[in-house]
């Protein structure tokens, strides 16, 4: 005997028109942030080998490049500085420069558009020369984190009087999102967003972000502040942290390996949640789809999706670019 299905799911998918009607998550380009990498210098743009598409420019290409990208809709930036070792010291004092590399484009990135949104980048690993995220106790190796602050604090002051709109500590220290706060308020920049990294694992995904800004640490690792990847309970706590200490955004880095946790945020928050899909899940991908394995396109969609449908407001991705021009195909 036979049974006639009562329910039938499949009548939702019918055609393209009733899915499209019915379809629960969408991406937009309004969705995207865009990381981009400098580097000093003019007239030059340097591929990053591990990952193929995305480069590395001078002040005036950057210029050009980010031109394109509102061109495309793209209008959020996420800037991050690759330095020469011979400006790098312990305290990473070249973060406050006005007149560096990443501060001085910073502010010819707003004069000339002044529409975009510049996302700055606070952690001490770029100007570092230990690479890490955080004071080295030179003796202990122990990463210090309360003399810390007082350098993130000095380096988010310096790109909100350089224009930057939000500003994103990275660097999982304690009470940084609260230290932070009251510097920006203290001295007139009570506008400025803060965007924080809430939940930033110690992850294996990172490696080719190190490469493009040769920021490694030079000795042990970061696992004594990025979150341990087994814990789901722990960045819970990190984000009722960052609500109290006042983060108007609250992000979750890795996004594709850890789309349980961006759930779990979206889920006990009403404050905006981005989450970063980093340089490794970006390199798989595209990896995957030079030997032909995959449809890149295909799967840079979906997985965009993904993070979008697991409740991310906003991705910053390397993506980026390319979705747009997807997005705009239609």
């Amino acid at each position: 005997m036979s049974i006639i299905p009562t329910h039938r799911p499949r009548r939702n998918r019918k055609s393209q028109v009733i899915r499209d009607l019915v379809q629960e998550t969408s991406l937009s380009v309004h969705d995207f942030i865009y990381p981009l990498f400098m580097i000093d210098g003019q007239n030059k743009e340097v591929e990053v080998k591990s990952m193929p598409g995305i480069h590395r420019y001078s002040p005036d290409r950057i210029i050009d490049e980010i031109g394109r990208c509102v061109e495309l809709g793209i209008k959020s930036f996420a800037p991050f500085p690759g330095l020469e070792d011979s400006v790098k010291d312990r305290l990473a004092r070249e973060s406050a420069n006005p007149n560096g590399l990443y501060l001085r484009t910073v502010a010819d990135i707003k004069r000339q558009f002044p529409e975009v949104v510049l996302m700055t980048d606070v952690a001490m690993d770029p100007y570092s020369s230990d690479g890490h995220d955080g004071v080295v106790d030179p003796e202990s190796g122990e990463i210090l984190n309360d003399a810390t602050l007082e350098v993130l604090g000095q380096m988010a002051l310096a790109q909100a009087r350089a224009g930057a709109d939000v500003i994103a500590p990275s660097d999982m220290m304690d009470g940084r999102v609260a230290w932070i706060r009251d510097v920006l308020d203290k001295n007139g920049f009570s506008h400025v967003s803060i965007m924080s990294y809430t939940a930033k694992y110690a992850s294996a995904f990172y490696g080719p972000f190190r490469d493009a800004l040769d920021s490694a640490p030079k000795r042990g690792d970061k696992k004594t502040y990025q979150m341990n990847p087994a814990n789901r309970r722990e960045a819970l706590r990190e984000l009722a942290l960052d609500e109290q200490e006042g983060a108007d955004m609250v992000m979750v880095k890795p996004a594709l390996s850890y789309l349980d946790i961006i759930r779990e945020v979206r889920n006990n928050t009403t404050l905006p949640v981005t989450a970063y899909n980093v340089s490794g899940e970006y390199a798989v991908v595209k990896a995957a789809a030079q030997q032909g394995w995959i449809d890149g396109e295909k799967t840079m969609m979906e997985v965009l999706l993904s993070i979008k449908r697991a409740g991310a407001d906003a991705i910053l991705t390397y993506f980026a670019k390319e979705a747009a021009e997807v997005l705009r195909r239609g």
